[in-house]
């Protein structure tokens, strides 16, 4: 799949620039209605439900709603990255050092051939 294809899925997030954790902010987002709807609408909720369940139910909203990225991944490989840090971010983490572990292993493989004495013998009679 090409970078050039790829299409970010519509995925509801809390954004990081809203006013309180962002619920509103990103219904308004996913739905695609202006955010002053949504923010109308969860206040008149408030009042009719007798504010404490609507209270309940906005702050489990903030828990169970992941948060946007701050950054906005480009491909699938930095989604499924970015969903696997918010789900679990040891698991996220432990990938991280991996890669990095990986990249210094090929790193330090690549070091010990250019430096190798046999390596500048045949630069030397190649050229």
């Amino acid at each position: 799949m090409s970078n050039s294809s790829f299409e970010s899925p519509r995925i509801l997030y809390r954004s990081r620039k809203g006013w309180i954790f962002g619920i509103c902010k990103g219904l308004s987002h996913y739905s695609g209605i202006a955010s002053i709807w949504i923010r109308l609408g969860a206040i008149i909720a408030l009042f009719l439900s007798g504010i404490w369940p609507m209270v309940l139910i906005y702050i489990m909203a903030a828990i169970f709603i992941k948060p946007e990225p701050v950054i906005k991944p480009k491909n699938i490989d930095d989604w499924e990255f970015y969903n696997s840090y918010i789900t679990d971010r040891k698991m996220g983490l432990l990938r991280i050092r991996n890669k990095f572990n990986d990249l210094d292993r090929r790193t330090r493989r690549l070091e010990t051939i250019v430096t190798s004495p046999e390596y500048a013998w045949n630069q030397k009679l190649n050229s």
